[in-house]
């Protein structure tokens, strides 16, 4: 099922280019957009839940056009990177206000309201000024307001930005909660390794356009150019080192025996690690630990923005 269409989607500044000629479909879950900056994320963003107009190319939004579509903004939840509070106004007030001004009466928004920051965790300092508030706190009223209604589809940019690590964990259980719930996520953020703790499904755009788009390891495999590098703890790492230099597939090998490691390249990783099993079990090493160093989040956009 297709939640989000945009097919050669692009969107101009006069002669600056924002976004061009961007293709992709999102489904149902939780899915993860990440580019340097400059890449086009906010745009993009913007776009989706109907803030800006295309330049060029269709957006689909839970089936509708979202540009100036009341109807449908209904449906989605907005945290934007900017803040944009009254600032006089307490978290309660700006929660509510959005709320009244999207048709729920006084005493429904005053209970949605105050459910929201409960579920965001802002627990102090909620009756004072916005004004007043740390960066992590107007980042939980700005997730507050954007869960308050029950939206169907939640757009989040930045939403880790200025939390401590505790507000960060916080924010991080809450997304999976809603996720779990059946709500669809869309989270920028570049902050990579809590994306990936987050999902594994990807949306990746460089100046402007698609990059790649699917399962992190997916993506790791189609960079058939770039070997693949994986890091062994063996007792006997310069036995095995040596053992591994005759596999067709080991590009490199570096051994460090004072560490009692290696690092290896290797073209083919499948391969390597079912000969890596059998020669482990014919003879012992005293493997410890073996892990692959690049199919992670950050190396994978390394490798795609270089």
């Amino acid at each position: 099922m297709s939640l989000l269409v945009a097919q050669e989607l692009g969107r101009r500044y006069g002669q600056v280019a924002g976004l061009t000629d961007l293709s992709v479909t999102i489904g149902p879950g939780v899915t993860g957009l990440i580019g340097p900056n400059g890449a086009g994320k906010p745009t993009f963003l913007k776009l989706i839940v109907g803030e800006l107009r295309p330049s060029r190319g269709s957006l689909s939004v839970l089936g509708e056009k979202p540009f100036a579509n009341r109807e449908l903004f209904r449906r989605i939840g907005f945290a934007p990177q900017q803040d944009a509070f009254y600032g006089h106004l307490n978290a309660v007030g700006m929660v509510q206000l959005l709320l009244r001004l999207s048709g729920y009466s006084t005493h429904e928004a005053k209970q949605r309201a105050g459910k929201a920051l409960d579920r965001v965790r802002l627990e102090e300092g909620r009756e004072r000024p916005i004004k007043t508030y740390s960066k992590g706190m107007r980042q939980r009223v700005k997730l507050a307001q954007a869960i308050a209604h029950d939206p169907e589809l939640l757009v989040l940019d930045e939403p880790l930005t200025g939390l401590d690590p505790l507000g960060r964990r916080d924010v991080l259980r809450l997304l999976q909660e809603l996720a779990d719930d059946g709500k669809t996520i869309l989270v920028s953020s570049h902050v990579l390794h809590e994306v990936e703790s987050l999902t594994s499904d990807i949306l990746l755009i460089h100046r402007g356009r698609l990059l790649a788009q699917g399962q992190v390891r997916d993506i790791r495999k189609l960079l058939s150019q770039y070997p693949s590098r994986v890091a062994i703890t063996a007792r006997r790492s310069r036995d095995l080192g040596q053992a591994l230099l005759s596999f067709d597939e080991v590009r490199a090998c570096r051994i460090d025996p004072v560490r009692s490691s290696l690092e290896l390249e290797t073209v083919d990783l499948d391969r390597f690690l079912a000969r890596m099993a059998e020669i482990c079990a014919a003879e012992s090493y005293g493997v410890s630990l073996m892990k692959s160093m690049d199919e992670g989040l950050e190396a994978v956009f390394d490798y795609l923005v270089e």
